[in-house]
C-alpha cells in the first residue's frame, strides 16, 4: 500500500570543484615581462545538511535530487585569490539519519533545529604560478588545476523523535486518544489505514510536556514488511515508551487479547529493544456494549502490563493514562542521537594507483589517486612540469610496477591525458 508520506529518499550531493590556479606575469608599460603573479584559486563549496523543525517528511526529495555546492573561480592576475564556491545547504525534518548509500555508514543523525553538519567537503583551489617560483626556477610558466569532487549517493531515511509511541492495529483508536490528548489533528475515520504517516502531539500537563507520535496500525506480518511494515515500525525506534491501545468493544469480531499479544510479537521480532520498552495499555472504547466483560477478560489473560479503560471520544480514563506517561519517562534516560560512524569521505590517496592493459590495443592505462594528483599539477607544454611528470612515475614506483606486469619497450602507456611510448 502506497503512502503519501516521504521518510525514506535517494538523493545524490556533490561538493563544488576547487578553481585553478593562475598562471601570468606581470605586464605594465615600460616594464612587458615582469615576474609571475598567477593567485591562486578559490575552494569549492561545501555541502551541508540542516535540521528544521517545521518540515515533518521528505517530501522534497521524494523522485531524487542533486545537491550541489558551487565551483571555486580561478586564480585572478596580481596574486589574485579566486572566489570561494557557494556552500549548498538543504534541510530535512527532525530525527534524520544521513548513510552513504555505498558503506551503510550514518554520516550523521539530525536531531535539533537548527543543526548543521557538514556532508561534503569541497576541493582545494590550486596553486598559481607565483607558488612554484624557486632560486632555479624564477619563470614558471604552469600553475596547479583546482581539485575535482566526486558526487556521493546517501540515503535519507526520517525516525520520528517522539517520547511516547501510540501503538495498535488498524483502526482501534490512536488517532482520535492522540487527538483528545494534544492538540494533533490528525484525519480520523472509520476504516483501516486512515493513518498514513506518523502523527505527532504535544502533551501538556501544567509545567510539563511530552511528545506523543500516533504510528500508524500494524497487522501481522508487519515485521516482515506486510500493510505498511517497515515503513512505520522505525519511526518507534525512538521511543523512550509505548502506549498500546486495544479495542475492547470487538466490534470488528476480533479478540482483544489475540491483537495485543500479535503486535508484540511484532515489535519484538522487528527489534527486541522495542519490546522491551515501558508499555502501558490503554482498553479503548470502553463506553461500548460488551466492553466490560471484554475489559476483565483481557485483565485476567494479560497481567504483566498496567491497564487503563479509557474512551478515546469523550476523553474518559485518559487524565489517569497521561499521569501514568509521566512517571514512567521520569525515571527513564532522555532521548540521544543515533552515533555517526565517524565516517567522512576520504580525498583519494595521492600515492595509490592501479594499472589495466587493453589487450586489443596493446595500450596500458595508469589510473588512481596518482594520476588524479597529476591532473592537477602536470602541463604538457612546460619542460619544469613534464620533468617532474617523469619523476615522480619512478619516485612512485610506476615505471617498476610496468615492468612487473609486462610492459615491452614502444607499447603504449597513458597516464592522465599524456600518452607516450615506453622506453626502459
Amino acid at each position: 500500500m502506497a503512502s503519501l508520506f516521504t521518510d525514506k529518499v535517494k538523493i545524490v550531493v556533490k561538493s563544488g570543484d576547487g578553481g585553478d590556479g593562475m598562471n601570468s606575469f606581470k605586464s605594465f608599460k615600460g616594464f612587458a615581462n615582469g615576474g609571475p603573479d598567477g593567485g591562486d584559486g578559490g575552494k569549492g563549496g561545501d555541502v551541508y545538511v540542516v535540521g528544521d523543525k517545521d518540515k515533518h517528511d521528505l517530501i522534497d526529495y521524494r523522485y531524487g535530487a542533486k545537491i550541489e555546492a558551487g565551483n571555486g573561480e580561478r586564480g585572478g592576475t596580481n596574486n589574485r585569490y579566486g572566489k570561494g564556491g557557494a556552500d549548498a545547504v538543504f534541510s530535512v525534518p527532525l530525527g534524520t539519519l544521513v548513510r552513504d548509500a555505498e558503506t551503510g555508514k550514518i554520516l550523521c543523525d539530525v536531531y535539533a533545529d537548527g543543526e548543521k553538519k557538514r556532508i561534503a567537503r569541497g576541493g582545494n583551489g590550486g596553486k598559481g604560478n607565483v607558488r612554484f617560483t624557486t632560486a632555479r626556477r624564477r619563470a614558471p610558466h604552469f600553475a596547479q588545476k583546482g581539485e575535482k569532487t566526486q558526487p556521493h549517493t546517501l540515503i535519507l531515511e526520517l525516525k520520528v523523535i517522539a517520547d511516547v509511541g501510540i501503538v495498535g492495529f488498524p483502526n482501534v483508536g490512536k488517532s482520535t486518544l492522540l487527538s483528545k490528548i494534544s492538540a494533533a489533528r490528525p484525519k480520523i475515520a472509520d476504516y483501516h489505514f486512515t493513518t498514513l504517516s506518523p502523527n505527532l502531539g504535544v502533551v501538556r500537563r501544567y509545567d510539563r510536556s511530552f511528545v506523543a507520535a500516533d504510528i500508524p496500525g500494524l497487522i501481522e506480518g508487519a515485521a516482515q514488511g506486510a500493510g505498511l511494515g517497515h515503513d512505520f515500525l522505525r519511526h518507534i525506534e525512538r521511543t523512550r515508551m509505548l502506549v498500546h491501545v486495544v479495542d475492547v468493544s470487538a466490534a470488528e469480531g476480533r479478540d482483544p487479547v489475540e491483537d495485543f499479544r500479535k503486535i508484540n510479537a511484532e515489535l519484538k521480532e522487528y527489534s527486541p529493544k522495542l519490546a522491551a520498552l515501558p508499555q502501558l495499555v490503554a482498553l479503548n472504547k470502553c463506553d461500548s456494549y460488551g466492553a466490560e466483560e471484554n475489559a476483565k477478560a483481557f485483565a485476567r489473560a494479560v497481567r504483566k502490563y498496567k491497564k487503563f479503560r479509557v474512551c478515546a471520544v469523550t476523553g474518559e480514563g485518559t487524565d489517569k493514562l497521561i499521569d501514568a506517561c509521566f512517571e514512567i519517562l521520569e525515571t527513564l534516560p532522555p532521548p540521544e542521537p543515533v552515533p555517526a560512524d565517524e565516517f567522512e569521505y576520504e580525498k583519494p590517496d595521492v600515492n595509490e594507483f592501479s594499472i589495466e592493459k587493453d589487450e586489443a590495443e596493446n595500450v596500458w592505462y595508469v589510473t588512481g589517486g596518482l594520476v588524479d594528483m597529476l591532473e592537477r599539477n602536470v602541463v604538457l607544454s612546460d619542460p619544469d612540469s613534464m620533468a617532474y611528470f617523469q619523476k615522480i612515475l619512478r619516485d612512485k614506483g610506476v615505471i617498476r610496477a610496468l615492468k612487473e606486469r609486462g610492459v615491452q619497450e614502444d607499447d603504449t602507456v597513458v597516464v592522465a591525458e599524456v600518452e607516450f611510448l615506453f622506453k626502459d
